[in-house]
């Protein structure tokens, strides 16, 4: 069952880079103004959801899951206001997921994360769970940046996961 769980997440995490890649390749199409403009995403705009993604996913979770510790950062901050420097972090923290989840011994994936939350309360969760949250809340708000892309007039890439089991190769 243990190889099932560090199979099971590193298929979730060669997606990430995927979903993350094409969804990327999308969003690079967008003019500036529409890409910063408040959409009425929960992060306003395409550009404050992918900073969103970049510290939940990237500056939180990751360290939380790599070292230990429960870094201090708002959820809505704007940590890269770059446009292509974001494209390039998030890409590159998408890639560092694979090679954590391999380096994970089998007990780990029964175990708990142990972290302190953005409020500052000390929090234990189940490892395996709360890894599946990572990768579920980066496809929430994908998703929420295809709806924006279309509602914008520009083309939304195929993201689901059953479509990259099917063309894993595909960019």
């Amino acid at each position: 069952m243990t190889t099932g769980w560090t199979a099971h997440f590193d298929l979730l995490a060669r997606y990430n880079v995927w979903a993350t890649a094409r969804l990327l390749g999308a969003v690079a199409a967008v003019p500036d103004a529409a890409y910063r403009h408040d959409v009425g995403l929960f992060f306003r705009s395409i550009h404050g959801t992918l900073n969103h993604l970049l510290v939940g996913e990237h500056l939180l979770w990751f360290v939380r899951f790599a070292e230990g510790r429960s870094p201090t950062v708002e959820l809505d901050a704007e940590v890269e206001p770059d446009r292509a420097q974001l494209d390039a972090r998030l890409r590159e923290g998408a890639a560092r997921w694979a090679p954590l989840i391999a380096s994970f011994s089998p007990d780990r994936w029964d175990g708990t994360l142990d972290y302190t939350t953005m409020r500052g309360t000390a929090a234990s969760l189940p490892f395996a769970a709360t890894l599946a949250h990572v990768f579920n809340h980066g496809t929430h708000h994908r998703g929420q940046i295809t709806a924006a892309l279309t509602a914008l007039g520009h083309p939304s890439p195929e993201l689901d996961l059953v479509y990259f089991l099917q063309n894993p190769s595909e960019p």
